[in-house]
């Protein structure tokens, strides 16, 4: 393991009451970086994160995170760990002070008063800490949630679907908050489906039902998947719609809006399928677009095989 990687894993794998629900996935996290793990629900992710952190004993693999073994030394990687979970997972009935001072006696820190003043004063908060935590909107749960898993300064975090159910602004200073983190050089795992989240990250890999289908830079999943895609506009898109999705030459159609967005991996028969709308229909402009992260996540989600062996139908 290099000293510019914060994970480093091999072959982990995870089985549950005999089915193999991470199989063999092998992945590298730059240290500072935001990297994310797309799939459907169940598909492993969290699974993966928690084995990386030391919260999870792999069945198979081995691997290295923050320096430390995974299998021999999880204790030292949880106390370097920060973990938020999707649901507020801090105490309702308690004030925003007893919580955060909980998180800190967990962790074991000194001088806790002076830690909980210091957190409360960073959250703007200082009036506000014998409030109880279960009054608080979702935005301002999910800074306090934040705050508390990060009181012990980790240098890592695990983010767990973290922007569920919080308005667009709430999302907004959340991600400008964990930007912060990582120029700080904190390593963060987010765990999502969402692809408001996933453009947020420097890396990304995508995880469907166990197995690793993708990674690298986010900027360079779309090329990795190998999309060619035309953008349409204009009147009547409905019937537009179905033809294209009735045409065994194209791979996917994705509605963005008033346009819709046709790709394939086939470059030739796509063009080949484009120039024969445009010679026989004048009314809608085409233009061709380098595919981008929403194109390529589609396209996963649609043909990855779920744990039955089932695979997705042609995106929609």
């Amino acid at each position: 393991m290099t000293d510019d990687l914060a994970v480093s894993v091999r072959g982990l794998t995870k089985i549950f009451s005999g089915k193999t629900v991470v199989d063999a996935v092998d992945m590298e996290v730059p240290k500072g970086a935001i990297y994310g793990f797309l799939g459907p629900n169940g598909s492993g992710k969290t699974t993966t994160i928690r084995m990386m952190c030391g919260l999870l004993t792999p069945d198979g693999g081995e691997g290295r995170t923050l320096g430390h073994d995974i299998r021999k030394e999880a204790r030292a990687i949880k106390e370097n760990v920060g973990y938020m979970t999707q649901k507020f997972s801090l105490y309702g009935d308690l004030t925003i002070r007893e919580n955060l001072d909980f998180m800190a006696r967990m962790y074991r820190m000194k001088n806790r008063k002076q830690v909980v003043d210091e957190t409360l004063r960073d959250l703007g908060l200082e009036g506000r800490g014998d409030q109880l935590a279960g009054t608080l909107s979702g935005g301002w749960k999910q800074r306090l949630a934040l705050a508390a898993c990060m009181q012990h300064k980790p240098r890592l975090l695990l983010l767990d679907e973290p922007t569920a159910g919080v308005d667009p602004k709430a999302r907004r200073d959340f991600w400008d908050e964990i930007r912060r983190l990582s120029k700080q050089g904190v390593t963060v795992l987010v765990s999502t489906h969402y692809m408001d989240e996933a453009v947020q990250c420097d890396y990304i890999a995508y995880i469907a039902y166990g197995k690793k289908l993708i990674d690298g830079p986010a900027r360079d999943i779309p090329h990795k998947v190998g999309l060619t895609t035309w953008r349409v506009d204009g009147p009547d898109l409905i019937p537009l719609e179905d033809a294209l999705r009735a045409d065994p030459r194209v791979q996917q159609v994705a509605r963005f809006g008033a346009q819709l967005h046709v790709s394939s991996t086939d470059a030739k028969a796509l063009d080949d399928v484009i120039a024969e709308w445009k010679k026989k229909n004048g009314t809608h402009h085409w233009v061709k677009k380098e595919a981008e992260l929403e194109e390529a996540f589609i396209y996963l989600m649609a043909n990855s095989d779920d744990n039955f062996g089932q695979t997705g139908k042609r995106a929609s």
